[in-house]
């Protein structure tokens, strides 16, 4: 189960780390047709990025043999360099555990209609923060790097969370990566500042320019 308490990092750990054998190889089954993800199921909703982001690139991955996701990738900057990036991410547990997530609606946002439990943070070295190896995080930065594109140092991180079915078994996490600039006041810890408790206005400002650059419409 993913905790928002204490999981600060823009690339999270997905999962419970026990280890189970996949069930199967998992495949991309959503269709991206421009800046537009369209979904049929969990949910049933077309996710478009604003029009300065370019779609990057999508994969199926399985995440230490307990949920499968899939993952669409849209990034914004120089060539070579990630500005910014929208990090989507369909994902449900498999049919051979029992988890659910369970995260805290401390704080919620509603976007085209579906209500979003979020969390912002920054981080002072994104770029070099460990990660383990078998996450969704991981999955992420080896697609980044194979496509040639360097990461920001210090960014700051919205996280949003979206529940689509009452056994809680399967969720659309869209995050949203911002690079802070040289010499910014944003308080920010290689180990994750919550801007949520330690500076709510600037925690507001980043989670408004995230949900600025999505629209949401259910089918």
């Amino acid at each position: 189960m993913r905790k928002m308490t204490t999981a600060l990092l823009i690339v999270p750990c997905a999962v419970a780390c026990a280890q189970k054998a996949p069930t199967g190889t998992p495949r991309v089954e959503r269709e991206v047709r421009g800046h537009t993800i369209v979904s049929d199921t969990l949910p049933a909703v077309d996710i478009t990025i604003a029009d300065d982001f370019r779609h990057l690139a999508s994969q199926a991955i399985n995440i230490y043999g307990t949920a499968d996701a899939e993952q669409h990738i849209f990034v914004a900057g120089p060539p070579g360099k990630v500005e910014r990036l929208y990090w989507v991410q369909f994902e449900h547990y498999l049919p051979t555990n029992k988890h659910t997530y369970d995260y805290r609606p401390e704080r919620t946002t509603d976007i085209g209609g579906l209500q979003f439990i979020y969390d912002v943070a920054t981080i002072s070295d994104y770029a070099g923060a460990q990660r383990d190896p078998r996450s969704d995080g991981a999955a992420v930065i080896a697609l980044l790097k194979k496509n040639n594109l360097a990461l920001p140092a210090a960014v700051a991180r919205v996280r949003m969370f979206h529940l689509p079915s009452a056994d809680r078994r399967s969720e659309l996490m869209i995050i949203y990566g911002e690079a802070l600039p040289p010499g910014s006041r944003t308080p920010v810890s290689a180990e994750g500042t919550s801007l949520d408790t330690e500076s709510p206005a600037e925690a507001k400002l980043f989670l408004e320019r995230a949900v600025r650059g999505l629209t949401l419409r259910r089918h």
